[in-house]
């Protein structure tokens, strides 16, 4: 059946309320809040726990990022007709309770719930939550810029993934994406008295990654740097670009001592470890979906990853979950070969509100598959959010207003009252 057979299906598809997904998210219960708009739409304002999938890409997103066909799906536009068309479109899919929001984002915004503004917006808030909590050490663009000059003993490093710094990049920083920070960062600094500065691109990498390391018992001074390269930018100081310095390989003795560290923290934020038998009976469970994510880097894990596990380096998992993961309420498994990543990835996770584990099994007596994860192929521009935060061509203006968004994220999170966020 053609896709334009089936927008002219004239079933009427179930309804749903504002009030029926705030019960579902306070409870606990499986929910995809589907965004049927385009990218820019979406980013003006959506439900905290919304993902977006366009209308035109549903055939082709929707089997890779709802795999469970019973999945409750709500999907909504904003009175521009589409949620109708998307509801056949997933019906013919095969997906068997899905429901449209009655009245749209119109109903949610007129129920009195709160509208979040830009992209991965709930995990920018934890962010900034983070921050709130644990006071997060940071830097000005201006006192870092300083140390640059003095050639203070400090180690720079970029936690966003290795394109978004080679693009632009603090002087003189490394790439680190935030997974492997605490992998590497005693490779990096081995020296006590090295003082680390973690930086992306805005505000929330560069939190998460600081913490990270805090969280680590890494023995260094740690900060953020405060804004990222946007407060760099809004300094009026230069950044670099085509930049390609990585991190340090790591011996089998640095792996060792960051495991430890690494197991303290998913401890601490009551992460499971468990194996295969538990993976299986996970696999079984036909009424819970499952997410199940080797969170290197791509290139080790195109070089040999575990049967069944997709790819999301770690630090971009937390930083985009509502990409990688939207079904609110679903199982999320997260594995690396030395365990350090995933056991960091799954302690942010955990704190998220995700009932996250770690697979924990001896990877040398699998036999391992190659290869990408065969995920959809990326989006093109249409329809793309600009991020005030990406490229070097961006207003001061946006930048400003993007971080003035940021700093009101912790109020707006109180005020929604669904989050179930907490801070180890």
């Amino acid at each position: 059946m053609t896709t334009d057979t089936l927008d002219r299906i004239s079933e009427r598809t179930l309804a749903a309320t504002p009030l029926d997904i705030r019960h579902a998210l306070l409870v606990g219960s499986e929910i995809a809040i589907i965004d049927v708009r385009e990218e820019h739409e979406f980013a003006q304002g959506h439900p905290l726990f919304a993902a977006q999938i366009p209308l035109r890409r549903i055939e082709e997103e929707a089997h890779w990022r709802i795999p469970r066909l019973a999945t409750p799906i709500i999907v909504y536009d904003n009175g521009e007709g589409l949620a109708r068309k998307a509801a056949v479109r997933l019906e013919g899919l095969g997906y068997t309770d899905v429901r449209e929001l009655e009245g749209g984002l119109s109903a949610w915004r007129d129920a009195g719930y709160e509208l979040f503004e830009d992209v991965n917006s709930y995990s920018k808030a934890f962010g900034e939550l983070v921050e709130h909590r644990r006071h997060t050490p940071s830097l000005a663009a201006e006192e870092v810029q300083a140390l640059i000059r003095e050639k203070a003993d400090i180690r720079i490093v970029d936690a966003r993934r290795y394109e978004e710094y080679s693009t632009m990049s603090i002087p003189t920083g490394t790439s680190v994406p935030g997974a492997e920070l605490a992998l590497r960062a005693r490779t990096i600094a081995p020296d006590p008295d090295t003082t680390i500065i973690v930086n992306c691109a805005g505000r929330t990498r560069s939190i998460i990654g600081a913490q990270s390391l805090v969280n680590a018992g890494v023995p260094n001074k740690v900060f953020a740097l405060r804004n990222g390269t946007i407060g760099w930018t809004l300094a009026g100081q230069d950044l670099e670009t085509g930049q390609t310095r990585a991190a340090p390989e790591v011996d089998d003795a640095a792996i060792a001592e960051a495991d430890i560290h690494a197991r303290d923290v998913a401890y601490r934020a009551g992460v499971k470890r468990i194996g295969w038998a538990e993976l299986e009976a996970f696999r079984a469970d036909t009424a819970r979906t499952l997410y199940l994510y080797d969170v290197r880097q791509p290139r080790e894990y195109e070089s040999g990853h575990l049967p069944g596990f997709r790819n999301a380096q770690g630090g971009q998992l937390v930083q985009e979950t509502d990409h990688n993961a939207p079904v609110r309420g679903a199982r999320i498994v997260v594995t690396d070969p030395t365990g350090v990543r995933a056991a960091m990835t799954a302690s942010w996770l955990a704190q998220i509100g995700w009932d996250v584990s770690i697979l924990d099994i001896d990877w040398s007596a699998v036999t391992l598959e190659t290869g990408p994860d065969g995920a959809p192929s990326p989006r093109g521009p249409e329809g793309r959010y600009k991020r005030p935060y990406e490229g070097t061509d961006n207003k001061a203006a946006a930048m400003q207003a993007y971080l003035d968004w940021e700093y009101g994220l912790v109020a707006q999170l109180e005020r929604d009252g669904t989050h179930g966020f907490y801070v180890i």
